[in-house]
């Protein structure tokens, strides 16, 4: 199946394989958790039970989704040292510490109070219970910001001095955390981790109203959602400019993909809305453009001049097919996105938001969008920045282990089928609670512990059994 492909080429889809996998579980988390300390958080200043038969709805969801969201995580943190290990070598003065913090003050945290947020409401009360709830929101938060802070600084390095080994060694660490493209990435992500959440409740809401138009827990979370939607999809937008700006001030050449400029433009380049890029004679064929958006984009100014590839050496540009493509997939589902939302304002306005069915199917198609969206934006972000790991100063090519590619063949392919067998009965599981109604649960889904195989309840034991022993 992988014949004639080289150890780096099959160490590089491994990696890509298991962090397209866990990246999901993270990102629908971070959401979901601030959802369940909103709903909590609304329930104890209204004590409207709708709110608490939601919390209770999303906790369990979220909990199975953390779950496969930690084991994913840690089996890719491996590859550092199997794989990757000349990689972890020469930046792990650096990045060790920051992925050690991400365990020592997010994962704890979130981990630490998971439990009373899951299980202690009767135990310790309802203030107990939602600090425990924020904690667990705050925790994720901390974690998404340490991984960020991770990966932006191997996309905008700095902070660091370079020792006689050739390690990456830290000098100033507030520049390492707080490195160039780190606030950029963070608002990002976490604004893309609120809106893949707000697509998920709308489409489990969308669902359950198209069964039933006077569900009421189905009609808050759809509300709430579309709420979200509106709210959040044009701040992702401007976000995603900003960002824009930044990667073009600091990774010119992965703008230039994500643009598909091959060549450049010095009197204004065109937006190329969408075409097929062509490497070997380096144009992108049967583009559909409109002249000179892509500066005024880009630099805020009509006919400002813009650079392309042509100015960069052939062996440090980035593979410009997948970026532009994944680049045009993240784009266009956000537009979407904010045409859901406004779709479901003006149904708001109108008064028709919970019996429009049209608009309920559009939600329940876009559910799963958020996920996408996620993904085509990492692929953008990291393959844009090849041929590098740490942008400019280490190639991937010098990164990778003394591995044999028959070895990581192997391995790959392990993933695979473990991969597909348990994440895809995981999410089987997930979909199976969304389908059933907040408050109404699936008979045949069990809610609590199965007891353990050999342990009899004491009140069905035979008498003569307990005397013989």
């Amino acid at each position: 199946m992988f014949d004639g492909l080289t150890a780096e080429t099959l160490a590089r889809m491994q990696f890509a394989f298991t962090i397209s996998f866990h990246i999901i579980f993270p990102a629908f988390s971070i959401g979901l958790a601030s959802y369940l300390a909103v709903l909590n958080g609304l329930w104890l200043r209204t004590r409207d039970d709708t709110y608490l038969t939601l919390f209770n709805y999303w906790k369990k969801i979220f909990a199975v989704a953390f779950g496969m969201g930690v084991v994913s995580g840690i089996v890719m943190s491996y590859q550092f040292g199997t794989n990757w290990s000349v990689f972890s070598d020469k930046t792990g003065p650096v990045l060790g510490p920051l992925m050690a913090y991400e365990v020592l003050s997010a994962f704890f945290l979130e981990a630490g109070f998971l439990g009373i947020m899951l299980f202690g409401r009767e135990r310790v009360g309802d203030k107990l219970h939602m600090f425990a709830t924020a904690m667990v929101a705050f925790g994720t938060l901390m974690s998404a910001t340490w991984i960020l802070s991770v990966n932006s600084w191997m996309q905008t390095p700095a902070g660091y001095s370079i020792n006689e080994l050739g390690q990456f060694v830290p000098e100033d660490w507030w520049q390492i955390v707080f490195n160039p493209s780190f606030p950029y990435r963070l608002v990002h992500m976490v604004l893309a981790a609120y809106l893949t959440v707000a697509l998920v409740v709308g489409g489990v809401g969308g669902l359950h109203l198209l069964r039933d138009c006077e569900d009421g827990p189905a009609r808050r979370m759809f509300s709430m959602a579309m709420w979200m939607l509106i709210v959040v999809a044009p701040m992702q937008i401007l976000a995603g400019d900003f960002h824009g700006i930044n990667t073009l001030e600091h990774q010119p050449a992965k703008v230039m993909a994500m643009e598909g400029h091959y060549e450049s433009h010095p009197h204004g380049a065109p937006l190329i809305l969408f075409g097929i890029p062509n490497a070997e004679e380096k144009r992108v064929d049967y583009a559909i453009e409109i002249p000179q958006l892509s500066s005024l984009i880009l630099k805020h100014k009509w006919g400002a001049p813009l650079d392309g590839l042509d100015t960069i050496p052939k062996e440090d540009q980035p593979p410009v097919a997948i970026v532009f493509f994944s680049f045009r997939i993240m784009v266009g589902l956000g537009f979407a996105m904010l045409g859901l939302g406004a779709w479901s304002l003006y149904r708001r306005v109108r008064g028709r938001l919970f019996e429009d069915r049209w608009l309920h199917r559009a939600a329940i198609a876009m559910g799963p969008m958020g996920f996408v969206a996620v993904l085509a934006g990492w692929i953008t972000t990291e393959v844009g920045r090849q041929p590098f790991t740490v942008y400019g100063l280490l190639r991937t090519s010098d990164s990778l282990a003394p591995v044999a590619a028959p070895a990581v063949a192997a391995s790959l392919l392990a993933f695979i089928v473990v991969y597909f067998f348990i994440f895809g009965a995981g999410t089987f599981y997930l979909l199976r609670m969304m389908n059933a109604p907040a408050g109404k649960p699936d008979p045949e889904l069990k809610d609590g512990p199965i007891r353990t195989a050999g342990i009899t309840p004491i009140a069905q034991t035979h008498p003569d059994t307990m005397a013989g022993e």
